[in-house]
């Protein structure tokens, strides 16, 4: 990555800190507000992942989603 790209994504990341006071708490109400309007939109929101992954099948795609739980 070039260093205009990394200052491009710092640059969102401090105007979305400060659209939010730099609160997380705010920022997470705000996403789930957002998904609840895409739920009621009949848009599918994705779920969590699962709490223990290791009951699922073992496919590539598992394996590298959840190695680092």
């Amino acid at each position: 990555m070039t260093d205009e790209i990394m200052m491009e994504v710092h640059a969102i990341k401090d105007a979305i800190g400060a659209k939010y006071g730099n609160n997380l708490d705010a920022l997470f109400e705000e996403i789930q507000r957002g998904e609840a309007r895409l739920k009621a939109a009949g848009i599918q929101v994705l779920a969590p992942p699962p709490v223990n992954p290791k009951n699922l099948p073992s496919t590539a795609l598992q394996r590298t989603r959840f190695a680092h739980r």
